[in-house]
């Protein structure tokens, strides 16, 4: 069984290992083994934190194969983004161009440099073991967080976003880095990607402040506007079912898209249910498989069987024990995928 819960700080050097596999271009993923400790330590602040409003903390999910005790995958929630450091992007606007005496009336897309103080909740930083690629597993681990979010809401913004990665190649090019940021940095982009998860203070002092008119970027740099890495493909489908759309926002590095969703109109909040276990039975093998959490700050979510009851949910005893869930507890649960 593969259960996903909040992470520990025990957790530091499997996780660090874990993420080591993640691909160039995850932002969030690149860092430093003490950077992870401090990200860890403010994620366990936050679960333990009885009553807590959105001002930047992260919450942290590990999946663990409880066969084998490993860690395989991660994904977060960032509470809001935003505030002494702002988040950053460009926001893709027309601006029309036109001429009566030459009879010419065009319209031109223009990057405009976007930087937000009082942002909403941003979810990123997803990554699973590639030996566990399928089988639903990365859809459960997204998941979780809109459970997480369904149950308690008070501790995120209205407003949710998904920093998609855009593309880059193996050998570390992105088409889009080079034909503006590389200009203005002096450095591969590579670099530039790590050192956003120190610190975001050389981008308001280096980065151009003037909008920049898209048909003077190379066309390598504008075929990659608001596309995303092809391993990126399956999470933006994803986000896409759940609510989440493109706004005309993309990343200042590599161009990727910025989804956004209205926290409550995301499909897996929406529709899922809350109520409490009825009962545990030995086997519900004729059971729908939903996703499954627990309805406290000790998060435990999984894929597993339950039955809807007028008086509640019937759980079999293998999810219940991963839950560590009781007849009487409350539960939440949705789809794995949306039903239409």
């Amino acid at each position: 069984m593969l259960i996903v819960r909040r992470v520990k700080e025990t957790d530091l050097e499997p996780l660090y290992t874990l993420i080591g596999q993640s691909e160039l271009g995850l932002t969030t993923l690149t860092i430093s083994k003490q950077k992870l400790l401090d990200r860890i330590e403010q994620s366990v602040f936050a679960f333990n934190r009885d009553v807590a409003k959105p001002d930047g903390q992260p919450y942290v999910f590990v999946m663990e194969d409880m066969a084998t005790g490993q860690l395989v995958g991660t994904a977060a929630i960032y509470s809001k983004v935003g505030g002494y450091e702002p988040f950053y992007s460009y926001r893709i606007k027309n601006s029309v161009h036109e001429s009566s005496e030459l009879n010419v009336h065009k319209e031109i897309q223009v990057l405009h440099l976007n930087a937000e103080h009082n942002g909403p909740t941003e979810i990123g930083s997803l990554f699973l073991a590639p030996d566990y690629w399928g089988g639903g597993h990365g859809r459960v681990l997204s998941l979780t967080r809109f459970l997480f979010m369904a149950e308690f809401p008070d501790r995120f913004e209205q407003e949710v976003i998904a920093e998609m990665r855009g593309v880059v190649q193996p050998d570390g090019k992105s088409a889009f880095w080079s034909a503006i940021g590389a200009h203005f940095f002096q450095i591969d982009f590579p670099r530039a990607e790590t050192l956003t998860s120190q610190s975001k203070k050389f981008i308001a002092d280096l980065m151009p402040k003037h909008p920049i008119y898209i048909p003077l970027l190379s066309q390598e740099a504008q075929d990659v506007i608001g596309r995303v890495h092809r391993n990126t493909e399956p999470a933006k489908a994803l986000l896409e079912k759940e609510g989440f759309e493109f706004r005309h926002f993309v990343d200042i590095f590599d161009g990727g898209p910025t989804l956004h969703c209205e926290r409550t109109q995301i499909r897996a909040v929406r529709d899922s249910r809350n109520g409490v276990v009825a009962s545990v039975v030995d086997d519900l093998s004729q059971a729908d498989d939903l996703v499954i959490a627990n309805a406290r700050l000790d998060f435990r979510c999984c894929l597993g069987s339950v039955e809807w009851t007028e008086t509640g949910a019937v759980l079999d005893k293998a999810t219940a024990v991963g839950l560590n869930l009781k007849q009487g507890d409350r539960l939440r649960t949705v789809e794995l995928r949306p039903v239409n």
